[in-house]
């Protein structure tokens, strides 16, 4: 077996066998397979796709390149969730602790956010002292204490994965199902969660622009979840628009704080909500109903809160901030964006207010950059809502305000205003489980 042959299948539209996936996943993470041919094979792949078999060969080459986590310790299912990126989504802020406080075990690895894009880690990181490098041991005590705990992606995890995404990244082989799919679901695999549910966007701020691409996505991660014995199951949910009101870290957190205080918007607590009614009756919590009423108590009650309270204690962070959080880091500098004439939202485009957000310091254009994490955007109006002229469509924060004019034109050129109030969308389009 060598490489040249299995470019040349590929490239004909033929399968490949799992020996094959196996020997260029393997030959590819040790340097004996050159970058140009594995840019080859994933352009190939791109083009002419890859059917259920090879996506799960692949998928399980990808898990097999290096650690796994063995979260049997815990003594229980474990859930997971993941994201397929949005902006404003703080809702692992709130599902988190939320499932937990109904009596699952949430043992989660989250990244940081690259591009339009937020990182539940990087929020997290807007708490003082809050250690997010927790060694394995640490991750099981803190779970197993809280119910909830949370930490980076270990180095040692997927490495096939960071390799290939680099390549992915720079020759235009991102926009490919079988390899996003492989991609998330060989992390998730290797995390060692029972039960995994996926929230998959769909819209101007999501990778799946269409409904039709977000559904054979879900599926076709659902089929491997499945293959490797997980239970897994997808929400397909609108990102036309930012989810809540906020943009940014501290922000965003805040935010999640008082959605868990049962004070957020109401967009931000439907999904929640409806994520964890899912997760729930996945983990044989009861039927959808019951779920749903158990976590709305969690919410009401204040249990969910307290979970998170806990977690960042055990995990060194102020709680303080929890308590209080106008305590969260918070910038020097705030400017109004005013609307320029009176009538409704009827357009948004979710991407390029991540974008703005980015601009003001509360993202990052690469991965080495740093985030400021007082910096981002709070909405004061919606899609569909109804704007006079000269009133305020949002409150920009940075350390500079040399950032804010060209954040404020991309803002303004990310919304649309109208003479007629467009029909409202709901914020889950559909729920996606096993085929």
């Amino acid at each position: 077996m060598n490489i040249y042959e299995i470019l040349t299948a590929k490239k004909r539209g033929l399968p490949l066998s799992d020996e094959a996936i196996d020997f260029f996943v393997d030959g590819f993470v040790r340097g004996e397979i050159a970058d140009y041919q594995a840019s080859a094979l994933l352009m190939a792949i791109c083009i002419n796709g890859m059917n259920d078999a090879e996506t799960y060969a692949l998928t399980r080459a990808m898990i097999a390149s290096g650690d796994t986590v063995d979260l049997s310790p815990l003594g229980q299912s474990v859930c997971d969730k993941h994201s397929t990126g949005g902006v404003g989504d703080k809702v692992s802020l709130v599902l988190l602790p939320l499932v937990a406080a109904c009596g699952l075990t949430v043992a989660k690895m989250s990244g940081r956010g690259l591009g339009h894009t937020g990182g539940t880690i990087d929020k997290l990181e807007s708490i003082e002292g809050f250690d997010t490098a927790l060694s394995r041991e640490r991750f099981l005590s803190v779970a197993r204490k809280t119910g909830f705990a949370i930490t980076g992606q270990s180095e040692g995890l997927v490495p096939a994965d960071k390799l290939l995404y680099a390549l992915r990244d720079v020759t235009a082989t991102v926009d490919s199902i079988p390899l996003i799919a492989s991609s998330i679901m060989s992390k998730k695999i290797a995390s060692g969660a029972d039960v995994i549910v996926l929230d998959v966007k769909v819209g101007s701020g999501a990778f799946c622009k269409t409904e039709a691409d977000a559904k054979q996505l879900a599926d076709t991660m659902i089929g491997l979840g499945k293959r490797a014995g997980k239970k897994v199951a997808a929400l397909l949910t609108d990102m036309n628009t930012p989810l809540g009101n906020t943009i940014g870290n501290a922000l965003e957190l805040k935010e999640a704080i008082a959605t868990l205080k049962g004070e957020g918007p109401d967009d931000l607590k439907d999904l929640c909500l409806t994520l964890a009614q899912t997760i729930l009756h996945l983990a044989g919590k009861g039927d959808r109903n019951r779920c749903r009423r158990d976590a709305l108590r969690a919410l009401q009650d204040g249990s969910a809160l307290e979970i998170l309270r806990k977690t960042v204690s055990e995990q060194g962070g102020n709680v303080a901030q929890i308590d209080n959080p106008d305590l969260l880091p918070q910038c020097r500098y705030k400017q109004e964006v005013f609307a320029a004439r009176s009538g409704y939202i009827v357009e948004t485009d979710a991407e390029r207010y991540g974008m703005a957000a980015l601009l003001l310091g509360a993202g990052r254009r690469k991965k080495s950059d740093s985030v400021d994490h007082g910096a981002g955007i709070v909405l004061h109006k919606k899609l569909g809502d109804a704007v006079h002229a000269g009133e305020s469509l949002a409150t920009l924060y940075a350390s500079d305000p040399a950032l804010f004019a060209e954040a404020e034109t991309t803002l303004l050129q990310a919304t649309v205003l109208g003479d007629r109030q467009p029909c409202p969308t709901p914020v889950v389009l559909q729920t996606v489980l096993d085929r």
